[in-house]
């Protein structure tokens, strides 16, 4: 028997933190939900914290090992004058923009990332994020961040700046209504796998996938269903979800709008290597 979560959140990034908040909080209800299988974050219960040497940072660590992942999802609001600290030795990084503008900086070189532009940072290579203190906006990103994991023979990837709009869309597994956008290189450097997936409304995922590879996953736009284990939770633009290794997992687009989110998971790795994550 499936367990359905009701829901009732906000229609966008930039609204989250809406009157829907207000009601669910004044009732004490939360959409979010954390089992040791996955996990929904919800924008009502977002609470921001400190990362160390970030400064003008609002983060909410919404993904870490302390829920069983092996990795960390960051949201992140940089105000005017902000910057970024390094991630611990060893750890790549990657970067994608909500909202705002964001100066990337290293080897000598800036680079400003928009909505839907985005980095990939290497383990152990110095950088740094800013919003411009001459300027007025904040950026708001996520960042996704884990141990790099070597491979032998390969060096690690080299910094990929980029959009999302330089990569076309292609149909996932055949259906022109469900589209994946890989924003990251196919290559035996890469030990971590970006990819957005667009779909039309009333699309669904072709089938209930159930893998070693566990998700982190970033609502962008729109909303659906998503199947979790054994439960059903409706979902909304803001939602983060983390899933485990074989949790089962399935999406349906519903509403008016296409639905789309951002999406972490492991490759090109023998599973044994991730038990050094664990």
């Amino acid at each position: 028997m499936f367990r359905t979560h009701r829901a009732a959140g906000p229609p966008s990034f930039s609204r989250r933190r809406s009157v829907n908040k207000q009601i669910l909080t004044s009732t004490g209800e939360t959409r979010s939900r954390v089992t040791r299988s996955h996990a929904l974050i919800a924008a009502d219960g977002h609470v921001n914290t400190t990362l160390q040497g970030w400064s003008g940072a609002e983060p909410v660590i919404l993904i870490s090992p302390q829920m069983g992942a092996r990795f960390c999802l960051y949201l992140i609001t940089l105000l005017s004058g902000g910057t970024s600290a390094p991630p611990l030795p060893g750890v790549e990084r990657f970067v994608y923009v909500l909202d705002g503008e964001l100066d990337l900086e290293f080897s000598g070189s800036t680079h400003r990332l928009a909505l839907g532009g985005y980095a990939y940072l290497p383990p152990d290579l110095p950088h740094r994020l800013t919003v411009d203190a001459g300027r007025t906006n904040t950026a708001r990103f996520t960042v996704v961040e884990r141990r790099y994991i070597a491979k032998d023979g390969h060096d690690a990837p080299s910094p990929l700046v980029s959009t999302t709009d330089d990569h076309p869309g292609e149909p996932f597994l055949g259906d022109g209504n469900l589209t994946v956008r890989k924003l990251l290189p196919d290559e035996p450097g890469f030990d971590m796998a970006m990819n957005t997936m667009t779909f039309v409304p009333g699309t669904p995922l072709p089938f209930v996938e159930t893998h070693f590879m566990e998700h982190g996953l970033v609502m962008l736009s729109g909303g659906g269903v998503y199947r979790l284990d054994d439960d059903w939770y409706p979902v909304t633009a803001g939602d983060v979800i983390w899933m485990g290794p074989y949790c089962p997992q399935w999406f349906a687009a519903t509403g008016r709008a296409d639905a789309s989110y951002l999406l972490y998971k492991e490759t090109n790795r023998d599973p044994f290597l991730f038990e050094r994550l664990s």
